[in-house]
């Protein structure tokens, strides 16, 4: 078995999570996968390769899936407070949004029907990670319910990709 490819990462950000500032990059990353502007690596190699490159000792990834935590929830909540203020229609119409209309209704369907529990259920699962941001953030929903469901779905999110890393990760092939 291989160990963790990182071949889906750009080489300047391989060099800049084994720089000095390699918790303040993964923040950033955070923030940018939260809001839904992380284009140049999957969401799901996040952790674990801030794991490989930085470290995997119990305090390096408890502090890691602190801050991937922290970085998305923040990302998610500028974005809640964006589509709050500015509307659905610009969220859709912008260029950095990854879906359609139709698409995003299919979200609207399901917080209509699971209310604000799916924000923290969406934020644990791939591909639908933190797309019910926008419906949320157009309902009636409570900004501070919002943010602890997102941190909550995160937490779940972050722990279940550094575990799979810690537990045997090391010989999946990502990428």
């Amino acid at each position: 078995m291989n160990p963790l490819q990182l071949d889906g990462m750009p080489t300047w950000l391989e060099s800049m999570f084994t720089s000095e500032l390699a918790l303040a990059v993964l923040f950033g990353i955070c923030i940018l996968e939260g809001a839904m502007m992380l284009r140049f690596m999957p969401s799901e190699l996040v952790v674990p390769s801030a794991l490989v490159l930085i470290g995997s000792s119990i305090p390096e990834t408890i502090t890691i899936v602190a801050i991937a935590v922290v970085g998305t929830t923040i990302g998610q909540a500028i974005l809640f407070y964006l589509v709050r203020r500015a509307g659905r229609e610009y969220v859709v119409q912008k260029r950095w949004f990854p879906l359609t209309e139709s698409r995003l209704e299919r979200f609207d369907g399901w917080f209509d029907r699971w209310g604000a529990v799916a924000v923290a259920g969406s934020n644990t699962m791939l591909v639908v990670r933190g797309l019910l941001t926008v419906p949320a953030g157009l309902s009636e929903m409570n900004a501070r319910s919002f943010v602890a469901l997102s941190a909550i779905g995160s937490l779940s999110f972050q722990s279940i990709l550094a575990g799979l890393y810690l537990l045997g990760g090391r010989v999946l092939v990502f990428g």
